[in-house]
């Protein structure tokens, strides 16, 4: 038995492809290790199909590889079904070779349209975007599990029992980050979308892991 498997949390990929490889690479990321990714896989970066297509191809290797809905796959979703002869992202799009929405092959439609709004796990909540709770049944709040902002004065500690609270959707600074981590036991929540597909100067384009288990942070800058 793999005593050494790891539990990693990555989220807003936007479609850089090639820094999420380097990022994996960075890691070691084994076998038996957990990967759970927490959307946005698609637009504004070059490459949203080939994020799909990677992470694809890890899973049939047998990476055990988690994915959850991020709002751009729900904006990506909903342009589909309203309007097909549209073009919602260009970047998105190209990699793809098509120029409308509904050009996009059935199979990765069907794939976004799969994904969870949310994994529990003993120690951990994990989510896109937050968490209403002032909702009766905050994980049935499809919309603030991918949109909101700005809700951690809101965290309700008890109804959490003890997990922690980990999710992208807001771009963040390094710093703040890293801060944000180190005080998990008075805050109970983080967000690790380290704003990859934005200019570095403002402490963005990175891609950051979070282990879950050593509440480590990885980072990876910008490659695409």
């Amino acid at each position: 038995m793999n005593t050494t498997r790891r539990r990693i949390a990555v989220s807003d990929i936007h479609g850089c492809a090639i820094t999420f490889k380097a990022l994996l690479k960075k890691l070691g990321l084994q076998v038996d290790d957990e990967l759970y990714l927490l959307g946005d896989y698609i637009d504004r970066g070059p490459d949203s199909k080939g994020v799909i297509d990677f992470i694809w191809s890890l899973q049939r290797s047998g990476y055990k590889i988690q994915c959850l809905r991020g709002n751009h796959e729900q904006l990506f979703l909903d342009a589909v079904a309203s309007s097909p002869n549209d073009c919602m992202d260009i970047h998105m799009l190209r990699s793809f070779r098509v120029n409308k929405n509904g050009q996009v092959p059935d199979q990765y439609i069907e794939w976004m349209s799969g994904l969870d709004y949310y994994f529990e796990l003993p120690d951990y909540l994990l989510v896109h975007a937050g968490i209403n709770f002032s909702a009766h049944s905050p994980l049935t709040d499809h919309y603030s599990l991918l949109w909101l902002r700005n809700w951690y004065d809101q965290i309700d500690r008890s109804w959490l029992e003890g997990r922690i609270v980990v999710h992208g959707h807001t771009p963040t600074r390094q710093s703040d980050i890293k801060l944000r981590a180190s005080l998990l036991d008075a805050v109970p929540a983080l967000d690790i979308d380290a704003g990859c597909v934005f200019p570095s100067y403002m402490e963005f384009g990175h891609l950051c892991a979070f282990d879950l288990d050593s509440r480590e942070l990885h980072w990876q800058k910008r490659l695409d």
